[in-house]
């Protein structure tokens, strides 16, 4: 970093003190990069960026009642065009694509090397696109053949995003009540997305639907 180079702010928004703090530190290492400000949920976050100038928002894809897609879009229909890199624990192969849609400029998984952290930090701070090699060659996979499926009948892939949220918290035990009052929508919207999931996974009954959905979150934990 030369002398008088401006020093890159970062809003980092988690829901877990330890990650953020560990974060931190791993920025503060770096002479061109600085914490300025955290939040740990999608509300503290937009008010934040309402009321203070940041180069790059660092973003969970799991929040508190909420999630860091949601929030990206949330950004983006404020008409905030600041850089947002999505740092996750979540499988890139179901959430990097769905977050690049929602507007985020990179996905990186949280079991990355530190360096390769701050890399990805840079290369969306500088205005492009940051995903790992694998992620890549699908994209440009996608863009040559547009006509390709996304994913196959019964593949967690062809959920929509709102969906594939109820399906993970379907997973975690919640019912329909505790999904709305998560959610903020009605325990009717509940119902016509669980209904929407059955249809799209070709799961018969919801006792199926919340195996199934167990099932889904586990395999994901274990990873």
């Amino acid at each position: 970093m030369q002398k008088g180079e401006a020093v890159s702010r970062i809003l980092l928004v988690d829901d877990h003190p330890i990650v953020r703090q560990g974060i931190v530190q791993l920025v503060e290492q770096a002479e061109d990069l600085t914490v300025a400000d955290e939040a740990e949920n999608s509300p503290e976050a937009l008010h934040k960026l309402e009321r203070a100038l940041f180069d790059l928002v660092v973003v969970d894809v799991s929040l508190e009642s909420s999630n860091g897609i949601e929030l990206i879009k949330a950004i983006r229909a404020r008409g905030i065009r600041i850089p947002v890199l999505v740092l996750s624990m979540h499988d890139e192969d179901l959430y990097a694509q769905r977050a690049l849609r929602a507007g985020a400029n990179g996905y990186i998984m949280k079991a990355e090397k530190s360096a390769t952290l701050l890399q990805a930090m840079r290369t969306v701070i500088h205005g492009d696109t940051y995903v790992s090699a694998a992620i890549a060659e699908k994209i440009e996979q996608a863009r040559l053949n547009h006509s390709r499926k996304r994913g196959a009948a019964g593949s967690v892939d062809t959920l929509s995003d709102r969906e594939l949220e109820i399906f993970e918290s379907i997973g975690h035990g919640m019912s329909v009540k505790e999904v709305a009052l998560k959610l903020h929508i009605s325990a009717k919207t509940v119902e016509t997305h669980r209904a929407h999931i059955r249809d799209k996974l070709n799961i018969e009954n919801s006792n199926d639907l919340v195996r199934s959905a167990a099932l889904w979150v586990a395999q994901e934990s274990s990873q």
